[in-house]
């Protein structure tokens, strides 16, 4: 095995592993040791400090920004349009049994870099054949990283292509060699807020039509998973749906 360039102790794993599950409900099972490790190591070098013992002490005296950093390293954001297209697919469905005159208000509690609320936007859209029916999307993550960049809604070519030509020309713009950005009108029709889903309690005012909550739930023990549905369960609508 090659030297590490940090010290790195089984405690020191198993503090990270706490304060992970403490702060962002997130489990690390033992084969992650290497990737934490790794993912760390940056944090270390971008504060001069020089072993992941003095990190972890700076770490836990209330660093605000080290923290955000700190939960950014280790959230994993593996994302896609319109990843598993049969559920937006069932979407589409679900918001035509909507009563018509009524705004339509979706969650998509752990946006990434922002695929998946564009996804939602965009069979919204398609399925009421237009922008003129009001819909209203919250798309949430715990790191700012990946928020920014949703917000940002700027894409690679590629990613957006996978869509079709169609989709590609209704929905974004190019925006430089090798990007797109997402049109204005598709993104006026989603919120983005950091939202941490260990709160006790979360910032959604309106009733939900829809939650998604996918690929985020297999990193949380089933303690933490219950407790989240049991915080999502009164904020749909009776015959609202999840998918997680």
């Amino acid at each position: 095995m090659m030297q590490r360039e940090f010290a790195f102790t089984d405690q020191d794993f198993q503090t990270i592993r706490g304060l992970i599950h403490r702060y962002a409900g997130i489990s690390l099972a033992d084969s992650k040791q290497e990737l934490v490790y790794s993912r760390l190591a940056r944090r270390l070098r971008a504060t001069g400090i020089k072993t992941f013992a003095e990190y972890l002490t700076f770490l836990q005296k209330g660093h605000e920004d080290e923290w955000e950093a700190f939960v950014n390293s280790l959230t994993t954001n593996l994302t896609s349009f319109f990843r598993e297209a049969h559920h937006f697919k069932l979407l589409a469905e679900h918001l035509l049994r909507l009563d018509k005159t009524q705004p339509i208000h979706l969650w998509c509690s752990a946006c990434s870099t922002g695929e998946e609320a564009y996804s939602m936007a965009i069979t919204a859209v398609e399925t009421f054949n237009g922008f003129d029916h009001p819909v209203c999307i919250i798309a949430s993550d715990l790191d700012s990283h990946v928020l920014a960049t949703a917000r940002a809604g700027r894409f690679k070519t590629e990613a957006v292509q996978k869509l079709g030509a169609e989709r590609a020309e209704r929905f974004f713009v190019p925006d430089g060699p090798g990007f797109y950005k997402v049109r204005p009108e598709l993104q006026r029709c989603i919120e983005f807020k950091r939202i941490n889903l260990l709160d006790s309690e979360y910032p959604i005012p309106h009733k939900l039509d829809a939650i998604f909550c996918r690929n985020v739930m297999i990193y949380f023990d089933k303690d933490t998973q219950f407790g989240i549905l049991k915080k999502f369960a009164p904020l749909l609508h009776m015959h609202g749906l999840l998918f997680a």
